[in-house]
Parts: structure tokens; sequence; C-alpha cells
């Protein structure tokens, strides 16, 4: 075994490049090698990101230049009570029952809210969940004389899906395109590319079915293709089109929690908790310009996504849901209270990425979600389902704390 002092050495020097490591010895001894030369340069001790349990091959196609890991505190909520779409297939269909989901996160009293949201949820009958729609996109944008180009290469698009379907399904075993949506803006054409990519996220997969698909439109339109990524799909940033037409998953959750339950458990009125969420979801984020109409949503999709291996930075188009609180009058003036959330581009996956990494797959195991589903899409779609029920919870309890004057005093019971 190479000694990682002498490789440490040799990157100080120069004689190595740091992202060459591998190259001369196996990967944890790699990683020993960088820690010990950031230990130099920096004079940190770096003991506690050393300290893994996992080979770093493992992780060799999830990170560059790796040196450790960084340990989130992760926990567990639930059970989480899902009445979700059965599929039709035997425990690999969408959610449907009760699931303990761990969440990954450095926030103190989130776990706690979001069970509390939870139990009163369970003993309303649980929640319903439905994912509602599919497609995970990729949007190039390529380049025409003018307007008179532009026409003649969206006429050719609307005419030949089933070309670019072909070639795009050749690049995959398991991704379907369902629709190529063209966009024009002077002499910029944007085909916005959506795909059923299954039980994985597909972001990968549509970026190289895209691109085979581009090279079509260039050789029968008078197209040029600029960049496989025209901004329009849209990833990793707030978009309005992501919270219209969604991106991933589109799911929604709902549950009528009874007006007595929610004195009980939750120290306030539907009637306070709809008013609540009307002036603060709603106005409040109206008024902000906010996409996303929601009190903490993505605290919850960000911890499930964290301890299940999704791409971190997609919280940011999970953000975009919007919450419902509704007082519903029964004939003897009781009001119950209906509470949904609809998360319109939820980007979750149970196969690829960091869902292989030792850590976030035995999080899938807790879920019962790990790889593929059987029907194919089902354990995507599962998850879909229990993060959203999640995300309600959050929603119900922080709105409740809030509606009740008991943020505060929550914050301070838990030293948070």
């Amino acid at each position: 075994m190479t000694d990682p002092e002498d490789l440490a050495t040799r990157v100080r020097e120069g004689e190595l490049r740091i992202h060459e490591l591998e190259e001369h010895t196996d990967h944890d001894t790699a990683a020993e090698a960088r820690r010990l030369f950031v230990e130099g340069e920096t004079g940190t001790d770096l003991e506690s990101i050393g300290d893994y349990t996992f080979p770093a091959e493992r992780a060799d196609p999830n990170i560059e230049n790796m040196i450790g890991a960084a340990q989130i505190p992760m926990g567990i909520v639930g059970p989480v009570d899902v009445n979700g779409e059965e599929t039709g297939a035997n425990d690999g269909g969408a959610a449907d029952g009760e699931h303990y989901l761990p969440l990954a996160t450095t926030e103190g009293a989130l776990l706690a809210s979001v069970n509390r949201g939870l139990g009163v949820i369970r003993t309303a009958g649980g929640a319903d969940a439905r994912v509602t729609k599919n497609g995970m996109t990729r949007a190039p944008v390529f380049r025409v004389k003018g307007v008179a180009e532009a026409a003649e290469t969206v006429e050719w698009v609307n005419d030949n899906f089933d070309v670019l379907a072909d070639a795009a399904e050749s690049t995959t075993s398991h991704g379907e395109l369902l629709d190529v949506e063209p966009y024009v803006v002077g002499d910029s054409v944007y085909l916005r590319f959506a795909y059923d990519t299954k039980d994985a996220m597909g972001m990968n997969m549509a970026t190289i079915a895209t691109g085979e698909a581009c090279e079509i439109v260039e050789s029968e339109t008078p197209a040029s293709l600029v960049a496989l990524s025209g901004n329009l799909c849209s990833d990793k940033k707030p978009a309005a089109i992501n919270a219209v037409e969604g991106r991933g998953r589109s799911v929604t959750a709902d549950v009528l929690i009874p007006g007595e339950l929610v004195e009980e458990r939750l120290h306030t009125t539907a009637d306070a908790i709809a008013e609540a969420n009307t002036r603060k979801n709603l106005t409040g984020s109206a008024k902000a310009g906010s996409l996303g109409f929601n009190a903490h949503a993505a605290n919850v999709v960000a911890a499930a996504f964290l301890a299940t291996g999704q791409d971190e930075a997609q919280v940011v188009e999970a953000a975009n849901t919007i919450t419902t609180m509704d007082a519903r009058r029964r004939e003897d003036g009781t009001a119950d209270l209906y509470a949904s959330v609809s998360l319109a581009s939820l980007e979750v996956g149970t196969v690829g990425g960091g869902t292989k990494l030792p850590t976030q797959s035995e999080a899938l195991e807790i879920l019962g979600l790990r790889g593929g589903g059987d029907p194919a899409g089902s354990n995507a779609d599962a998850l879909a389902e229990i993060i959203a029920v999640g995300a309600l919870a959050g929603e119900l309890s922080l709105l409740a704390a809030l509606a009740s004057r008991h943020l505060a005093s929550a914050h301070e019971d838990l030293g948070r």
C-alpha cells in the first residue's frame, strides 16, 4: 500500500495533483492522503471527517477529491400513515399503509414537530396521497435566423414526435419520452422534453436522451443547438414553469381532521388554522412574490433528501409547494379542518445517484423502497407520496403552533 504521508508530500510539492491520487493508490488511502494534505495546509484536525464507515470506492460515482464524509444527525418520524394509490403490484406499489420516514437535519424541533402532525393525521385515519403527474424535463435551446425558421422548426418537431422518441429512447432501457413542448423567443427555439424515468430521478437519463434527439433536430431543421440545457427545464433554481407545469413528480396529500381532534391535540381550532394559513401562506406569500405558498415544506423535503440520497439542490423546486387549509362546517356548526399540500415538482428516485450510498440505501430500506419497484416507477411514486404526507404533517404542526401562539414556547421547551 502506498504511504499516504508520501502522497500528501508529493501533492504539496506539486508532483501530483490532488485529483490524481486514485491513479496511484486505493480510494481510502487517497482520501487519507488528501486529509493529511489539508491538515498540513490549514492546521485543521480532520479526525471526524475521516471517521466514515463505508469504503471510499463506493462514493466514487458521487464525489471527486474525497476527504471523508459529512455526518448529519438522522432520525425517524412516523409511522407515516398513507392511504396511497395501489398500482397493482405486490409490495412494490405506491405508498399504502404505515412507514417510518428517515430525516437528516441539524434543525432542532423539526422532527418533533413533524411527529406531532403525523400523530394527528394517524388518529384522523391517515392521509390520502397521489402522484398526479410525472415528467423529468430537459430543455435545450437552438439558434435560428428568425421567426420563419423558428416556425419551421416547431412545425417539424410537432409533426415528428415519434422520430424524436425513437432517438431519445435508444439511449435508455427504462426512460420513455412523454412530450416535447416548443417555446420561441425571437431567434431562439427551446424544446422542453419530458420523460417518464421510472424509479430513477432521471436527470442524467433525460440529458443523455435529449442529446441524442437534438442531433435529429439539427439534421432535419434549420435550428442549431446552442446549449443542451436552456434553463426552461428548469433545474435547481426557482422557476414558475415548474410550479405550473411540474417537474419530476407532482404529488398532493390531504387529510380531514375532526374539529374535536384539532382542539384536543393541536390546542387551537380549524378556523384559527385556516385563517393563519390564508394570511400567512397565501396572502403573505403573494405579497412577497414567492413561488412557494407554504410554511416550511422545504424543511421536510430537504431532510428526506439528505437521508435517502436525493439531489439536495433540487429542494429549491420542491419549495414551490402550495398549502391549503379550510374549515369545513358540519350540520351542527362544528368546523373540521381540511388540510393539503401540493408539491408540483418533487424530484425523487430510489435507484441511481446518491441512493446507492450505504447510509442512504439503508434509509430507503427502512421505507421498504430500496431499488426499483414492481411495476417500474412505483417505488419512486411511493417515496414521493410519503414525503408529501411528511410535509403535510410539518405544515399542520407549524400552523397550529402559530395559530395557538405556541411556536416560541415549543422551541423553548425543547431547548432549541
